[in-house]
């Protein structure tokens, strides 16, 4: 970080101050008191104000969590982004000391909150963020706090994350490959919006310090490496890492190497701009009659046929003054929810290239209110999940873990796709 924070606070709604911690002497709580009072006043929507102010030569960099707002100051060129994620690890830290984030929670545990800040940040540099590892060495029990604590290895090595001396009989690793579509088609069947998101989610149940190594079919290492390969490479965009991640051996050789933390994290996030064709296509008719209202749906899988989608849940919106519906269908159940204005058609498996059919029909009143509000345009939604298939094509080409034990590890890689923000625009 290029400058260090001089003062942390945790404010009220409105702007008063409920906590602060000055690690510089160069800010008082009056003066951020007074300025975040005058911001929450000149604004309407603070949000619309953006997450940094720059005023009268201090950076004001705060977030809002509930009714509270927790706000870094400093007169000094910080990093900003740094210290945005900061607060979001602090107020996790607090959800998981507290379980919730509130006014009253802080109020009540005041001390254990002093505490942590003392070990969050240190003269103005945050140093450990693991709710886990801090859990250790701060309770929340008055009878733990007067045994002297030794603080945890983890605290004063390299690795943050993970403590040592970890032991299981059986060492596994676990890693989910999620991806989430998300689609928006036009009333025209024009698709006007095609991304895909994914997630490398890791459960780790190792012994001691492993080393874990992971490799992708990622096109850039493929063509440095002049590999040539049956399955296709990809190109991945926007990736993040968790901290564990080696990112200097990762620019190097895009070799992704890394301790990992024990237990469930991300290990990567990722995002692919190519265009992908829907994965369900759904097709809706509507006749509108005096009294009646009459739907045709059909819907078609576009994926391999060997790949099967399950929990397929598409949500058709109907008119909120419908009732008395009538609906056949080929192949599972729907329902009418008239709270959410829609019929939701609810098929348990669904085998790719395969089409289905839904018809209903609905009645409506006789007579129609003059000062009735028009029906919103909702479009059709789509949720889904397609086990050991992904979109992009994304490939785990090895996982390696390493110990100095040179135990047997077993991995364990699962694929799946999900829908994300998948819509389909009616006429």
């Amino acid at each position: 970080m290029a400058g260090a924070v001089s003062a942390l606070f945790i404010l009220d709604i409105k702007g008063r101050c409920l906590i602060s911690r000055h690690y510089r002497p160069d800010i008082s709580s009056i003066e951020a008191e007074r300025f975040f009072t005058k911001l929450l006043e000149n604004e309407e929507d603070i949000e619309a104000q953006g997450p940094v102010v720059f005023d009268n030569g201090v950076s004001h960099i705060f977030i809002q969590h509930n009714n509270v707002y927790l706000m870094a100051v400093s007169r000094q060129n910080c990093n900003v982004a740094s210290l945005i994620v900061f607060l979001h690890k602090l107020a996790s830290v607090f959800e998981y000391y507290f379980e919730e984030l509130i006014e009253e929670s802080l109020r009540d545990n005041f001390v254990v909150v002093y505490e942590l800040l003392d070990e969050m940040m240190d003269f103005g540099y945050p140093q450990y963020t693991e709710a886990t590892i801090l859990s250790e060495f701060i309770k929340t029990d008055a009878y733990r706090l007067e045994v002297t604590q030794r603080p945890p290895m983890a605290v004063t090595n390299a690795v943050s994350w993970r403590n040592e001396g970890i032991f299981y009989k059986k060492n596994e690793v676990f890693l989910d490959v999620v991806e989430s579509v998300n689609i928006l088609v036009n009333s025209n069947r024009q698709l006007i919006r095609s991304e895909v998101g994914g997630a490398l989610k890791m459960r780790t149940c190792l012994s001691g310090m492993p080393e874990c190594k992971l490799g992708l079919n990622d096109r850039v290492l493929m063509d440095a490496q002049d590999r040539s390969t049956k399955g296709k490479s990809i190109d991945l965009e926007d990736i993040r890492f968790h901290q564990c991640v080696r990112l200097a051996r990762y620019e190097k050789d895009r070799t992704i190497s890394f301790i990992p933390p024990d237990g469930s994290f991300d290990l990567m996030t990722y995002r692919i701009s190519t265009q992908v064709k829907p994965l369900i296509w759904v097709e809706a008719q509507v006749e509108k009659h005096a009294r009646r209202i009459e739907m045709l749906v059909k819907a078609r899988s576009q994926f391999r046929e060997r790949s099967n989608a399950t929990n397929v849940q598409i949500s058709i919106p109907v008119p909120s003054d419908a009732t008395k519906p009538i609906v056949r269908t080929t192949m599972g159940a729907a329902s009418y929810a008239p709270e959410h204005d829609s019929l939701i058609w609810r098929i348990r498996s669904f085998p790719g290239d395969k089409e289905y059919m839904l018809g209903a029909e609905f009645r409506l009143p006789s007579v129609a209110y003059e000062d009735a509000t028009p029906n919103k345009k909702t479009p059709i939604r789509v949720k889904f999940e397609i086990p050991y298939f992904t979109v992009s094509g994304i490939q785990v080409r090895h996982l390696k873990v390493i110990e100095r034990s040179a135990y047997q590890t077993l991995p364990w890689v699962r694929y799946i796709t999900t829908a994300g923000e998948y819509e389909i625009r009616l006429q």
